[in-house]
């Protein structure tokens, strides 16, 4: 017998004998060619995502969201449905506080925009309460909408 065992030196059979070739690790999504399936994301995973989507609104104003709204929106509608959202909320909030900025500087030249001052410091603290509320939402499973926001997406 062969010491690789590779070939069968029976008299009966002359045919080649070898292990099956392994099987390749799974690929990537990203690496997966056009038109493969993709694996379904888990409930848990689902669940953490869509809540990364508000967290991150905290820190990066609507890039974090809109990154990870863009990688997994076709696999999760739950994911898709709260990344809109979060980016949503904060396309809004960004242009109310622009908006609020530029008026309140108008209107400081005049003297009477410090009225104004205080609201450019409670909207973020609001908005801040909204994510916070989004995040719990979303990890509990649940289907959140951020009130006065603009439905952009």
């Amino acid at each position: 017998m062969n010491p690789d065992n590779s070939y069968d030196q029976s008299p009966q059979s002359d045919v080649r004998r070898s292990t099956p070739p392994p099987i390749p690790p799974a690929l990537p999504p990203v690496l997966r060619p056009p038109g493969t399936a993709v694996a379904p994301l888990s409930n848990a995973e689902e669940l953490n995502l869509a809540m990364l989507c508000h967290l991150l609104a905290i820190f990066t104003g609507f890039f974090g969201p809109l990154i990870v709204w863009l990688m997994k929106k076709d696999q999760s509608g739950f994911i898709d449905h709260h990344g809109r959202e979060a980016i949503n909320f904060q396309l809004t909030v960004l242009i109310v506080m622009v908006l609020l900025g530029a008026t309140t500087f108008v209107l400081m030249l005049v003297l009477i925009g410090f009225v104004l001052l205080p609201v450019l410091f409670i909207i973020p603290i609001l908005a801040l309460v909204a994510e916070i509320i989004g995040a719990v939402a979303a990890s509990k499973g649940e289907w959140f909408r951020y009130p006065c926001s603009i439905r952009f997406f």
